[in-house]
């Protein structure tokens, strides 16, 4: 019996955490998360308003929710948050947890990230050249503390 080509764990997470981004309601920008451990999917999550509040595709379809005092959107939460948030409120433990996001972690998720006792992170984009600035600031902050941050590369088949 030939063997068959099964994808990895990391390729079939990133294509969930791509599929789950498509939910976003956010008018700028799609990204989903993949909370992991041991194999196991613990937490999913994907940007956008807090449950009960305005879906800004809906309320404001062409430019998006109105923006906070630093440009950025008033009301998204960033998909990694809101998987850490479910996990955290489901009383997951995320010490020694698995990330996959489609866009690289900012500063302040990184942070969140690795306060919850996160180790590794995939990625599929970077936020820094989304958002047009220098460095990944996130990643950086991820790798300093001793964050594995790795950027995906999906494996090629034959």
């Amino acid at each position: 019996m030939p063997n068959k080509l099964r994808p990895s764990f990391d390729d079939i997470y990133m294509d969930l955490a791509a599929t789950l981004s498509q939910r976003s309601h956010c008018v700028k920008a799609q990204v989903g998360a993949v909370l992991t451990k041991d194999t196991r999917i613990i937490s999913l999550g994907y940007n956008g308003p807090p449950t009960g509040t305005h879906n800004c595709d809906e309320e404001w379809p062409e430019h998006g929710c109105p923006r906070d005092s630093k440009g950025s959107c008033s009301l998204a939460l960033h998909a990694e948050q809101n998987a850490i948030l479910y996990a955290a409120k489901n009383q997951m433990a995320l010490e020694g947890a698995t990330l996959y996001v489609t866009l690289s972690p900012c500063i302040a998720c990184a942070r969140v990230i690795f306060t919850t006792g996160i180790k590794k992170v995939f990625y599929k984009a970077s936020y820094a050249a989304f958002k047009g600035l220098p460095t990944d600031e996130g990643v950086d902050f991820l790798r300093k503390f001793g964050v594995e941050v790795i950027k995906y590369e999906k494996a090629e088949t034959l």
